[in-house]
């Protein structure tokens, strides 16, 4: 298929998708037309249609979407026919909880190191996983492949760890941390800022408050 470049909104909503084949194949739903998954997902059937066409389709007209395959296809374009190896730089209460969270193995990205820089954590395991010093990293990238690193840890230590990583190949960063980073081009980061979310939730309140209206609801292309 010839490259396009492709919407981030339809990006976005491509992890959605994949969740929802996902239950429905737990569910043993073989098949399901674009209808019946915008009932489902709130996203017109002519939305799903047209975001799925920038992939190739993957409908046949009058049968609908074969689920297994649209499941799995959507994992390839996710990248998720592979597995990643992730550490977490952070071990405090976020940090442990991302490696906890076992969901994450089976979309294919295992936790391999936790790091933090309080002695009284060293040699904790989380899920199996001992917890090291931060003055280990540089030694442990060197030995072990490492595609992302998470960081959960103040602001004001991000950058550092954000350059040691990188510096020693890491060519993704998952970023918690309450700042903005400036790495270099070939560097992918995603960053999560919780309270900006936060933020939004609270504006949506304030205005369902004021109109009656729930915003939240109305952005149905997310």
């Amino acid at each position: 298929m010839e490259s396009k470049e492709i919407s981030r909104a339809v990006i976005k909503r491509l992890p959605r998708y994949y969740r929802y084949l996902g239950e429905l194949l737990e569910s043993g739903v073989e098949r399901i037309s674009s209808n019946e998954l915008s009932d489902r997902m709130q996203v017109t059937a002519s939305q799903i249609r047209q975001d799925l066409n920038n992939f190739g389709g993957f409908g046949q007209q009058g049968y609908g979407y074969n689920v297994k395959h649209l499941h799995a296809e959507i994992g390839k374009i996710l990248g998720l026919d592979k597995m990643y190896h992730m550490i977490i730089i952070g071990a405090g209460n976020l940090g442990q909880a991302l490696a906890n969270y076992a969901q994450f193995e089976k979309w294919g990205f295992k936790v391999t190191g936790i790091f933090d820089v309080n002695p009284v954590l060293r040699g904790v395991s989380v899920r199996n996983v001992p917890i090291r010093m931060v003055e280990e990293l540089p030694e442990y990238l060197k030995e072990n492949e490492t595609h992302i690193a998470a960081l959960t840890l103040p602001k004001e230590h991000a950058r550092e760890m954000a350059e040691l990583v990188v510096a020693n190949g890491v060519k993704a960063i998952w970023n918690f941390a309450h700042t903005d980073l400036k790495l270099p081009d070939d560097v992918v980061v995603e960053s999560v800022h919780l309270s900006e979310s936060l933020m939004q939730l609270s504006y949506n309140m304030s205005n369902y408050k004021k109109t009656g209206k729930n915003h939240s609801k109305q952005k149905k292309s997310f």
